[in-house]
């Protein structure tokens, strides 16, 4: 394997218990898929104001448009080009993995997985990157109240995590997270993949790692590009309001428009880069 799991350069740092609530905050106050009746109901207390009253939507327009404009010179165009094959690709994105053992926390079942759709999300949490989310995901750290129509495991759980020049795996693509909407379609089928949003972290670049990743996966399972969807997509079943505003940054005024399908354009690029060949089970 081309990746490593290593985690020891996080189980060093102190106060890991100060790490956990940080963690458990960010994540339940932002767009988790466990019971968001605890957090999540109100994008406002995680950091996204709301869209005021009389707003237009011209102005939300501008405002996708300079910030996707901002990203592409951060970012410069996809180079189509460049083709490589799927395993180079997927090291592009700086692949670790970082696995919640087997029969522990939120593996506690084997909760087989045939994916027909990927998922994207943002943390919200600005306190922490892809390996502090690895070591809560790994400890169990991320709970949520088990209950009939809501989180069925009683954690928080998703495939990847993507930040600036890497993607942490806590899960295999064959197995069931939990992370969009209860007993749904979202997390019964869908590959989950968080972005960071930590202080540092580069965004647009993680963005971009995060569609390199959404390209490999459509090619590797056979995922159209219809089938990726935002957190928002998937409503969940007695909340309000049932479409999270997730992932904000990608998203207008809480719903999927221009930004949203400049990411998805994004992604396409990448595909078109893959050559055929095999591709690496992951």
């Amino acid at each position: 394997m081309f990746w490593k799991s290593s985690l020891r350069a996080v189980a060093r740092t102190k106060a890991v218990t100060g790490l956990v609530v940080l963690l458990m905050v960010g994540w339940l106050a932002a767009c988790g898929g466990g019971d968001t009746r605890r957090g999540g109901g109100s994008r406002q207390s995680g950091g996204v104001a709301a869209r005021p009253r009389g707003e237009s939507g011209l102005v939300a327009s501008a405002g996708s448009r300079s910030r996707t404009d901002r990203w592409d010179r951060e970012l410069g165009a996809v180079p189509v080009e460049r083709k490589v094959t799927p395993l180079q690709l997927l090291k592009e994105t700086g692949m670790a993995q970082s696995m919640i053992p087997a029969g522990t926390a939120g593996r506690k079942w084997h909760r087989p997985m045939r994916p027909r759709y990927i998922t994207i999300h943002s943390t919200q949490n600005y306190a922490a990157g892809a390996w502090k989310h690895a070591l809560a995901l790994k400890r169990g750290a991320l709970k949520a109240r088990r209950r009939p129509g809501g989180n069925r495991i009683g954690f928080l759980t998703w495939h990847f995590t993507v930040e600036a020049g890497l993607a942490v795996q806590h899960l295999p693509t064959r197995e069931q997270g939990e992370h969009a909407d209860f007993d749904g379609p979202g997390n019964n089928y869908s590959i989950g993949i968080e972005m960071c949003e930590h202080k540092g972290n580069s965004l647009a670049r993680t963005i971009d790692n995060t569609a390199k990743l959404t390209a490999f996966l459509m090619y590797a399972r056979g995922i159209p590009l219809s089938n990726i969807k935002g957190h928002y997509h998937w409503p969940r079943k007695g909340v309000e309001p049932p479409n999270k505003n997730c992932p904000h940054f990608l998203l207008d005024n809480g719903r999927p428009g221009r930004t949203w399908n400049w990411f998805l354009n994004r992604v396409n690029q990448h595909h078109s880069r893959i050559l055929p060949g095999p591709a690496p089970r992951i």
